[in-house]
């Protein structure tokens, strides 16, 4: 059986909104409302949904860079929430991530060698005498040149300068990384250069991944599994080739029918959504996409929808399928 190497159990962040001359709390943005998964060894999951729908503060949460308000994350089964900060330093290297902006999140005043080896001589996992030769190595898996160790980041390309962003996640050995849309704010043709490095790597060093993006297509090309994301919770998980082929939630449908057909001689029919994404901070009563969903009835408006299997592994939190 596949060990489970992340678990996430009923997780929320919300932020607290506070207003008036003595800053009472008025209110929260629920920007991770519930949301339970798990991410097996050796797997890549995918995370979708539009923008401002809670998957980068879903990501960063598992990994703690934020506090959680409630819920639980497990690693090798146990809550990393409730460890202490000795602890959680232990595991730091066991779970990295990569950022999405490959110009801020790398430092312009250190070189590439020192980017990609700090954490090695942080966590005391090699010698300086070993550091040059493991980044070297490191560096030169992801694309890079080895005289591009003594270079600074104003001198690469968006492209380059995030395999650098791989390159600093990837030399600690992680057991789990979150990709947070990694390739966003690279050219298409940059785009393809690193997915297949990403997925390349991960066939040599099997580690597993939450890969947060809001384009579907590179999703179904990476992904075993494949999380939808709206307002905060998941509204619809199954196997990316499930997903595709038979997607349940309105949401979902509306989100592949704007994926390109790769066949000038095909259209696909387009499903517009009405209206505009309601507010984390004030989301409606009943099911959150009612708002806008052309199949919504009188039970949506109040009741929320059970996160349901109906089959397959297939999970949908939809009143259409009740009965499934």
């Amino acid at each position: 059986m596949t060990e489970v190497v992340i678990k996430v159990e009923h997780l929320k962040k919300y932020f607290p909104i506070k207003s008036g001359f003595f800053r009472k709390v008025t209110g929260f943005v629920k920007s991770v409302d519930d949301v339970s998964f798990d991410i097996k060894e050796n797997e890549i999951m995918g995370l979708v949904g539009e923008s401002g729908c809670g998957k980068t503060t879903t990501g960063r949460t598992i990994l703690r860079l934020m506090d959680k308000t409630a819920g639980s994350v497990l690693y090798k089964g146990k809550d990393i929430f409730g460890y202490n900060k000795n602890n959680m330093r232990k595991i730091r290297p066991e779970m990295q991530m990569i950022f999405q902006d490959p110009y801020s999140s790398l430092n312009p005043r250190m070189t590439v060698g020192d980017i990609v080896g700090e954490a090695l001589l942080d966590h005391k996992l090699c010698t300086k005498r070993e550091l040059n030769e493991r980044v070297m190595a490191m560096i030169t898996a992801c694309g890079l040149a080895p005289y591009h160790i003594e270079r600074f980041p104003h001198e690469f390309s968006g492209g380059q300068r995030q395999r650098i962003g791989i390159a600093r996640a990837l030399i600690l050995n992680p057991r789990f990384i979150v990709a947070d849309e990694p390739v966003s704010a690279l050219d298409v043709s940059i785009q393809a250069q690193i997915i297949n490095l990403l997925v390349e790597l991960q066939h040599k060093k099997g580690f597993s991944c939450l890969f947060i993006s809001h384009d579907l297509s590179v999703v179904q090309h990476i992904c075993q599994r494949i999380g939808v994301m709206y307002l905060g919770s998941i509204v619809e998980l199954a196997e990316s080739e499930e997903l595709f082929k038979n997607p349940l939630h309105p949401y979902t449908k509306a989100l592949l029918s704007a994926v390109p057909i790769p066949d000038p001689t095909l259209k696909r029919k387009r499903i517009i959504l009405k209206g505009d994404i309601p507010s984390p901070a004030n989301p409606p009563s009943g099911c959150k996409f009612h708002t806008r969903c052309n199949c919504a009835t009188e039970r949506c408006l109040h009741e929320v929808p059970i996160y349901r299997n109906t089959g397959n592994n297939h999970f949908v939190a939809c009143h259409l399928y009740v009965g499934v």
